[in-house]
């Protein structure tokens, strides 16, 4: 599906090409299988269309967002109790913290990408 723009977001994941140019579709299906569990990224309905697999890909992303954040805000109420040294405490704290700073901008580049896909460009 050839698209009218190639202004892209700054959020646009590197591995996707444009839009519009040659075999970007396939590029974020490549891109997006990445990051959905492989059963998923197999399955002949999400192979077919693409903009299936983003969907599903924004729900994954969106999920792994909210499980990192409760990492996060129990890591200093729950880690203690396991016995685990405070200097592994506030590792781990600032794991979670780049986790989900992380993943937010995954969702950002996941977002974008359904957006192309759906037909709806991918600068806005």
């Amino acid at each position: 599906m050839p698209l009218t723009t190639t202004r892209i977001s700054p959020d646009w994941p590197c591995q996707v090409k444009t839009p519009g140019t040659y075999d970007w579709e396939r590029s974020a299906a490549k891109w997006l299988r990445e990051l959905v569990p492989a059963r998923y990224g197999s399955y002949p309905a999400m192979i077919r269309h693409p903009v299936l697999l983003a969907r599903h890909a924004q729900i994954q992303v969106g999920q792994e967002i909210r499980v990192a954040r409760t990492a996060l805000q129990t890591a200093r109420s729950e880690l203690p109790v396991l016995g685990l040294p405070e200097s592994v405490i506030e590792h781990t704290i600032k794991l979670y913290a780049a986790e989900v700073m992380q993943l937010q901008h995954i969702a950002r580049s996941v977002r974008a990408v359904s957006e192309a896909l759906a037909g709806r460009g991918a600068g806005r």
